[in-house]
């Protein structure tokens, strides 16, 4: 499994009249954004073009950090999307990715450690674009 994210872009920030030097941390995580998708074996899983990568992998991030993340679900609660938009659950099997928006499509199951380097590698990919745009990633925190 693998999260993959590309052609990053700043959707609102003009508009707002804003650098990104100057938008507060709210305005960043909405408006960074980038085409979106979930793979596995070669295969899409769930995917979205305008997608709020930045806010994703802030939440990512701060989920990973908490002592009981391997004991607890993960659903995006962003602050512009449904509920759920990417969720992240454990079963029996393993953990699964999934959302909202498609129910009945999920990711084979993994183990935390394949989950936990795939958020990292998807962290990265994040980091990077958000650089290549000119804006320091410090603002997301690091898993």
């Amino acid at each position: 499994m693998r999260f993959v994210c590309r052609d990053f872009g700043l959707s609102d920030l003009p508009r707002r009249g804003l650098t990104p030097q100057e938008a507060p941390l709210e305005v960043l995580l909405l408006d960074v954004e980038a085409e979106f998708s979930i793979w596995e074996q070669g295969r899409v899983v769930w995917s979205e073009e305008a997608f709020p990568a930045a806010e994703l992998a802030y939440d990512l991030a701060l989920w990973l950090r908490r002592p009981t993340a391997a004991q607890e679900d993960f659903q995006l609660d962003s602050m512009q999307a449904e509920e759920g938009l990417i969720r992240v659950v454990n079963s029996v099997e393993g953990w699964r990715v999934g959302s909202i928006l498609t129910p009945d499509v999920w990711t084979a199951p993994v183990t935390w450690d394949v989950l936990v380097a795939a958020i990292r590698q998807f962290d990265r990919a994040v980091r990077e674009g958000v650089a290549a745009m000119g804006i320091n990633p410090a603002f997301i925190p690091e898993p």
